[in-house]
């Protein structure tokens, strides 16, 4: 993991719509954080702060330091609600990080060499993404930031699955732990629709 993540909270213990708003007009974000055995607590993150840490894409799958009133917590973001036209944060939910248990995330799958691929270079195919994203659970130590998938050697006709993802060690895919039917494409190279 290469970046660092850190925000700074505030207890809370208004809670409700009416309070939740007069944070928002505050600049402030309303959330929550859980887990870990500890009992939930509602927290109020500054508006830019969270918005800054948004940008960037490491932030949904980093675990990130979350000082609340002096005391720092180690957590991951678990969800975030945004206003559904201006598409600004207006909640979100922590959860804690014990070291010693693993922790079901969503990772990003970054997709390489799509151009200089085989099936679409010699073979006039189309690459095709099904999945961005996919669920993987591992220690918080062994939390990757996204998986990579190349598709330099790729032919017309290839679908890729679940299972030929290229894990980092102590990183597993929970579905795939369910049957052989549980492994869902991910992407393919198929012939271009005339």
């Amino acid at each position: 993991m290469s970046a660092i993540f850190s925000l700074t909270a505030a207890s809370r213990t208004d809670e409700g719509k009416g309070a939740s708003r007069r944070l928002r007009h505050a600049q402030q974000v309303p959330a929550i954080i859980y887990g870990a055995g500890q009992d939930p607590q509602s927290v109020s993150i500054p508006f830019k702060e969270l918005v800054k840490a948004l940008e960037s894409e490491a932030f949904y799958s980093h675990i990130l330091t979350l000082t609340v009133d002096g005391q720092a917590q180690q957590a991951v973001l678990k969800a975030l609600q945004r206003h559904p036209a201006k598409n600004f944060p207006m909640h979100a939910d922590f959860l804690r990080v014990d070291a010693a248990r693993e922790i079901t995330m969503r990772i990003p799958i970054h997709y390489i060499n799509q151009e200089s691929c085989v099936g679409v270079k010699t073979e006039g195919g189309v690459v095709s993404i099904i999945s961005t994203d996919v669920e993987i659970s591992c220690l918080p130590k062994d939390l990757p930031e996204y998986l990579t998938v190349d598709f330099a050697a790729i032919h017309v006709g290839t679908t890729l699955h679940l299972s030929d993802l290229i894990l980092p060690a102590g990183v597993e895919i929970p579905q795939l732990a369910l049957g052989h039917s549980y492994d869902q494409p991910i992407a393919n190279v198929h012939k271009a629709a005339v």
